[in-house]
């Protein structure tokens, strides 16, 4: 059973995201390392990392693969954080940005200076007038060429140099881009060497099931649950997760899938259905089958939405105070508690299987139930007339959480 913790270091650490020059070595990542002990006593037995290697700006214009972002600190900061994590039962995943990388790649502006034809070209792909591809039109985004059997051998290179680094898996952005074929070519090289490393791919619509059993990869990222979430409190129309959720039971029957009501590319989940529903998107997580991931802030109700221009995502990834006594106490972090509790110690709701009791528009009733044993279940109900409400009992009817916002 695993629950991570998700961070987007850059920002946690309060680094500059749009440094003019090029950043001098800043030692941020202890900063991150000391809110560990926070995230294992919620119950995060994982920490989920975005881009840590070095880059232009947010982290997903890569410069160097192999190097720890000077603005968060070096090799020794990260070692540090890593055996930390492991020490507090936490295993820890970083963010592969392998579709893309910065224009200022060095490979890339060797390739760009070279003539058609040059062999350094083919690590790249370019479009019909010989400029490199940008990734869904970002100039500062430029696309590798999967295709190239380079390519794939120097991917997987990487994603082995930092498992022997300690790191546990990986979290393989923008794999609907990529495609499966890719990661069926670098991912057999990795697992040879590091069979129990986790992947687990970002995905948001279409076949999960099929790109899972095409790749290789272990999990998918459930953006349609996701969605339905936050969708049907908001609307009061549960009807849609009705719909999701036969969806998520047929994603079960082959694989484990991501689940997560906030990660660092959309609205924080206390702007989208405000505060005193959280609890409700919380428990829908906690009790339906899935690996589910906390977005840091999100457990301290923290709010953003995206802006515009350059600083989009800015809102989305703000930078946490120096130390845990620093949040205000507003009760949130305390049921999160509470629910990832109630989580551990029911491991099958991993796989559970969901049945709807009772669905109407502002109102839905379910069981979900464990696919070995059906008579271990929990029941939930959730209310949003006059307020939004959730209760969980289980089979016998004893009641194990009840919120009223």
């Amino acid at each position: 059973m695993t629950i991570a913790w998700h961070v987007y270091p850059l920002g946690f650490v309060g680094a500059p995201i749009r440094p003019d020059t090029t950043p001098p070595l800043c030692h941020r990542l202890p900063r991150l390392t000391s809110w560990l002990a926070y995230a294992a006593a919620m119950g995060c037995n994982a920490l989920s990392l975005g881009p840590v290697f070095a880059s232009s700006s947010h982290g997903y214009d890569t410069l160097d693969y192999r190097r720890i972002d000077p603005r968060l600190g070096d090799q020794a900061d990260f070692d540090e954080l890593v055996g930390t994590a492991h020490a507090l039962g936490m295993r820890v995943y970083l963010d592969g940005v392998f579709n893309h990388v910065g224009r200022g790649f060095p490979a890339l502006q060797r390739a760009l200076a070279a003539p058609d034809g040059d062999p350094c070209r083919r690590f790249f792909a370019w479009d019909n007038h010989g400029q490199p591809r940008r990734f869904e039109g970002h100039a500062g985004l430029i696309e590798l060429n999967h295709a190239d059997p380079d390519v794939q051998a120097r991917v997987a290179d990487i994603m082995c140099l930092w498992l022997g680094r300690g790191v546990d898996g990986w979290r393989l952005d923008a794999a609907y881009t990529t495609g499966p074929a890719f990661w069926a070519k670098v991912l057999p090289r990795v697992r040879e060497r590091f069979g129990q490393a986790y992947v687990f791919a970002e995905i948001l619509h279409g076949d999960f099931a099929g790109f899972v059993r095409a790749s290789g990869v272990d999990s998918a990222t459930q953006y349609e649950l996701w969605k339905a979430i936050w969708s049907s409190i908001h609307d009061a129309n549960f009807f849609e997760l009705k719909w999701a959720l036969a969806r998520h039971q047929a994603m079960l029957g082959s694989f484990v899938p991501v689940t997560f009501i906030g990660n660092h590319d959309v609205d924080r989940i206390a702007s989208q259905i405000g505060p005193d529903a959280v609890p409700l998107a919380l428990a829908i997580l906690m009790t339906v089958g899935g690996d589910p991931h906390l977005y840091y802030g999100d457990e301290q109700g923290f709010t953003g939405t995206k802006g515009s221009g350059p600083g989009t995502d800015d809102p989305l990834r703000p930078a946490f105070p120096a130390a845990p006594d620093q949040l205000p106490d507003g009760g949130l972090y305390g049921i999160h508690r509470e629910l990832i509790g109630l989580r551990h110690a029911r491991p099958w709701l991993r796989r559970a299987v969901t049945t709807l009791d009772e669905v109407t528009c502002p109102r839905l009733a379910y069981t979900s139930a464990d696919p070995d044993d059906p008579g271990r279940c929990v029941r939930v109900v959730l209310d949003l007339n006059g307020g939004p409400r959730v209760s969980i009992s289980d089979a016998a009817g004893a009641a194990l959480f009840d919120y009223r916002g």
